[in-house]
C-alpha cells in the first residue's frame, strides 16, 4: 500500500529549487459583485490553505458603513474553503468574486468580505490544448502525485492559435470534476497520459475550446509501518 507525505515533499522541492520556505499570503476583498479577489504565484502553484466569507471583526471592510451591518463578528459562511481549493489550488492565477461561495446568506444585514489564506507551492505544471495529450512522468523509482488539474479555459491567450474570438472569450470556464479524474488516473504511477477532450473530462462549457492545466510533484513513495514489518520478517527468515 502506497502512502504519501505531500508538506514534505513539497518543501524539499522548494529547497531543491533555491526558493526560500513558503509563505502564507492573505487577500481580503469587500463583497460586491464588482469586486474581484485574484490569487497568485510567481513561482509555483497555488494551494488554499482557508477561506473565511462573511464578518469576524468590526474594522474590515467597514467604511461607509453603518454599525449595524459590522456588528455581528461571528458570521461565515460554510464550505468556503472546499470551493476555492477545487475553482484554485493547482493553477498560478485564480481570479473570482463572492458570488462562487456565496451558496446562502450566512447572517442577513451583515456587510461581508471574503478572506483567502494560500501559500504557494513548487510544482510541475503541464498544459494540453482540447484534443490533444497531457504526459505527466517522474523520474525512476518516483511517482506522481496529482496536486490539481483543470479543464476549461481562464485566460485567452493560452491555446488560443487560429481560434475564432467566440471560442477563447469565456475564461470562467471551469470544471470541478477534472481534478478527480486525473488524480484517480495517474496518482501513484510513474507515468501517466490523459487525453484533454471531452468525452473523459466532461464539456463544462460548449462551445468554448479548452484545455487541461495539470500541476503535480514527483515524490518516492513510502512503505507503509505493515509492509515494513512483512519485508523485515521475510529477511530475517532468508
Amino acid at each position: 500500500m502506497l502512502s504519501f507525505r505531500l508538506s514534505t515533499t513539497l518543501l524539499l522541492a522548494a529547497f531543491l529549487l533555491g526558493t526560500s520556505v513558503v509563505s502564507t499570503e492573505k487577500v481580503v476583498t469587500c463583497d460586491g459583485r464588482d469586486n474581484v479577489q485574484r490569487l497568485g504565484c510567481d513561482h509555483g502553484v497555488i494551494r488554499v490553505q482557508g477561506a473565511l466569507y462573511g464578518r469576524t471583526d468590526r474594522e474590515t471592510c467597514s467604511e461607509g458603513r453603518p454599525a449595524r451591518q459590522v456588528a455581528n463578528t461571528r458570521c461565515s459562511q460554510r464550505g468556503a474553503v472546499d470551493v476555492l481549493k477545487r475553482r484554485c489550488d493547482g493553477k498560478k492565477v485564480c481570479e473570482f468574486n463572492s458570488d462562487v461561495v456565496r451558496t446562502s446568506d450566512p447572517c442577513r444585514g451583515t456587510y461581508k468580505y471574503l478572506e483567502t489564506n494560500y501559500t504557494c507551492f513548487p510544482a510541475i505544471r503541464v498544459i494540453a490544448c482540447e484534443g490533444s495529450v497531457a504526459h505527466l512522468f517522474c523520474a525512476k523509482g518516483q511517482v506522481i502525485f496529482v496536486y490539481g488539474a483543470d479543464y476549461g479555459r481562464s485566460d485567452q491567450s493560452t491555446c488560443s492559435y487560429r481560434r475564432p474570438a467566440s471560442q477563447v472569450q469565456n475564461v470562467s470556464c471551469s470544471s470541478f470534476t477534472s481534478n478527480t479524474v486525473v488524480a484517480e488516473r495517474c496518482n501513484g504511477k510513474n507515468n501517466c497520459t490523459i487525453s484533454a477532450t471531452n468525452s473523459v473530462l466532461r464539456d463544462s462549457c460548449v462551445g468554448t475550446y479548452k484545455y487541461l492545466e495539470v500541476a503535480y510533484i514527483c515524490e518516492y513513495p513510502l512503505v507503509s509501518s505493515e509492509e515494513s514489518s512483512m519485508e523485515s520478517s521475510q529477511t530475517h527468515a532468508e
